[in-house]
């Protein structure tokens, strides 16, 4: 397994695809948040890292009391981080120190209107990748976000198409899809829950991760 937390270093790059990433996964919570004006929001982080995308848009906004947050993250170090950061300014993130693949750990969290699956899908087997979209309705309120990054690959194995595919299939409409041109080939989705309540089946494992 990579080290994450020496991982997170190519944040200070400002191009790097993880400085990339990181733009437009604020944006787009920015924009969501902005699309619905004055309602209270809950937010679920799969795979959080140090919480660097909500808590920085939050931190920004004179109406971040109004979204109340949940950041999964494995790693001690990066929980902590997420933890100080999201305390100093005084924000509504609870960070759980759990295990993202795990679907008990979200018991009591879901449904939200917004899901972050940001760092997950290139990190885990193609089965698990399949399911774990399957499995996504359980984690949204209808209307909800989600929003999903996962690499390019190469031309030959390039399972992004078969992505968002599968998000349709499974009851969401794509609202954006964007891809880095310069460097590395990252790539990320957003997309709107337009089902009814699915429950979550809190006994199974949803994935694991590979690397």
């Amino acid at each position: 397994m990579r080290d994450y937390v020496s991982w997170h270093d190519a944040y200070d790059d400002p191009g790097s695809a993880l400085s990339w990433r990181l733009s437009r996964v604020r944006h787009h919570i920015t924009a969501t948040l902005n699309g619905r004006p004055g309602e209270p929001i809950t937010a679920v982080s799969l795979c959080a890292g140090d919480g660097r995308d909500l808590i920085g848009v939050l931190s920004a906004r004179p109406d971040a009391d109004r979204v109340e947050g949940v950041l999964v993250k494995l790693s001690p170090e990066l929980a902590a981080r997420a933890r100080a950061a999201a305390g100093e300014r005084g924000l509504r993130i609870r960070v759980l120190t759990a295990d993202a693949g795990a679907a008990a750990t979200y018991a009591g969290l879901v449904p939200a209107d917004l899901v972050l699956m940001v760092g997950v899908f290139g990190n885990i087997t193609d089965g698990d990748l399949e399911e774990l979209i399957r499995a996504a309705p359980a984690f949204c309120r209808s209307g909800a976000t989600l929003v999903w990054s996962r690499g390019r690959d190469d031309d030959i194995r390039d399972l992004n198409d078969a992505v968002r595919g599968w998000f349709a299939e499974a009851g969401f409409s794509e609202l954006a899809y964007e891809t880095m041109e310069d460097g590395e080939k990252a790539a990320l989705g957003v997309v709107r829950y337009d089902g009814g309540p699915v429950p979550m089946d809190f006994a199974r494992r949803l994935f694991s991760f590979v690397r």
